[in-house]
């Protein structure tokens, strides 16, 4: 899976990014900025999405999950620099 996050950096925003990183990271390895990557199961996906949904303050923030049955369709292309911190996805 992929999961993106964007969050608003008003007066609340840093402390929201941190405990959102934080959150992804104990599921998820973390590539670039507000991107993760990983394999996780049904249970654990479903606490990734209690725990974000926490944090995330409606009409301001966002996150998208891209999810898949297998990783066989997901092809991975770097542009300008190739940095791959995680070989879950070909």
């Amino acid at each position: 899976m992929v999961l993106v996050y964007d969050i608003k950096l008003d007066k609340e925003g840093p402390k929201v990014l941190r405990r959102v990183f934080k959150i992804c990271k104990k599921y998820l390895t973390h590539i670039q900025n507000s991107v993760f990557e990983g394999e996780v199961s049904e249970s654990q996906l479903m606490s990734l999405k209690v725990e974000v949904k926490e944090y995330l303050r409606e009409e301001i923030d966002s996150c998208i999950i891209f999810t898949g049955r297998n990783n066989i369709w997901m092809k991975k292309e770097f542009i300008i620099k190739e940095e791959d911190k995680t070989s879950n996805f070909i």
